[in-house]
């Protein structure tokens, strides 16, 4: 296999985020490859001459003068899942092939934030810790998962993973997904549902815990509005690690502050960072995380690796994985 010159682009702004996520990159593809970590306090063309392949931390980093500048690159890839701010439109138009790191790399990550969300609002951490603060025990009254339905909205890779962790807290669990979900599947994951998109209001209406994993597209952008917030339980919970298009925010405010929902565990936001004024943000049924539920040390080393295959891949004059510009 060929060594290839490659070059990574960290995180424009937060360099803090360089550990793990540049560190995991350099120690994957080094191992084969000659890295190089782009220096924004340099000149940027002349650090891209000779680079095979581009690793663009999460799409934000790469400019179209630094596309321009790479002529020898084979390969963008882009180190996260979502590409909604990156101009793929402009890349498309340089011929060279992109990439991302696609769900199947955060699943474990997003599975376990969801399954966090869901412990806490059922329990109501937030309205016990301000007892507690207060020096009130014994309240709030939780509620068991035990026979409560989960509704999981894209039963892809996140959502097979939180499936797989609701199963012993012995939920029943109901699927929707635009593919044809498996028998053995179903008896896996103990599935009391399997549905289609048209069967989203059905799921919705019966769901005491309704969890969002779905890609961002015209399709599902606001898929979650406030028709489908009134068919919802008033005692239900959404959950929501993906993407924070998929819900009408102002909506969900809106439900929340009339006591129309039970509560919302979210991660993602229409607009980041949100506008933590918005009265959101100080109800006592929201738990609110800061785009971090993909943020793991598993996640960094898993997507690290899938750069450092497709690299290899580039070099042994195959085909890259995962290429998001053919779509």
């Amino acid at each position: 296999m060929k060594q290839l010159n490659v070059i990574f682009l960290p995180h424009p702004v937060k360099v803090s985020m360089f550990n793990p996520w540049g560190m995991d990159v350099v120690k994957a593809v080094s191992r084969n490859h000659n890295m190089h970590v782009l220096d924004y306090d340099k000149p940027l063309a002349p650090q891209f001459e000779g680079m095979d392949a581009v690793i663009d931390h999460g799409g934000s980093a790469g400019t179209r003068e630094m596309v321009d500048a790479a002529t020898d690159a084979r390969l963008w890839q882009i180190l996260g899942t979502g590409f909604d701010h990156f101009d793929l439109d402009y890349w498309k138009t340089t011929g060279i092939p992109v990439a991302n790191c696609p769900g199947a790399f955060s699943a474990v990550a997003l599975a376990e934030t969801a399954m966090m969300f869901i412990l806490m609002l059922t329990r109501r951490y937030p309205e016990a810790r301000t007892l507690l603060d207060e020096g009130e025990l014994y309240e709030p009254m939780g509620l068991e998962l035990e026979g409560q339905q989960l509704g999981i909205i894209g039963f892809g890779a996140s959502g097979i993973e939180l499936a797989r962790r609701a199963m012993p807290f012995g939920m029943k669990i109901a699927a929707i997904d635009i593919r044809e979900v498996s028998d053995g599947e179903r008896q896996e994951f103990g599935l009391s549902f399997v549905g289609t998109p048209d069967d989203l209001e059905k799921v919705v209406a019966e769901s005491d815990i309704l969890s969002l994993h779905l890609h961002l597209n015209s399709e599902t952008h606001h898929i979650i509005d406030a028709r489908m917030l009134g068919l919802m339980k008033p005692t239900a919970y959404i959950i929501n690690v993906a993407r924070g298009a998929l819900i009408d925010e102002q909506a969900l405010t809106k439900a929340l502050l009339d006591g129309r929902l039970g509560g919302a565990g979210i991660d993602a936001y229409s607009q980041e960072p949100p506008d933590l004024s918005s009265p959101f943000f100080k109800l006592p049924n929201v738990i609110a995380t800061p785009h971090t539920a993909g943020v793991t040390d598993g996640t960094s080393r898993k997507r690290a690796q899938c750069a450092a295959d497709n690299v290899d891949r580039v070099a042994a004059g195959l085909e890259p994985l995962y290429r998001i510009d053919l779509e």
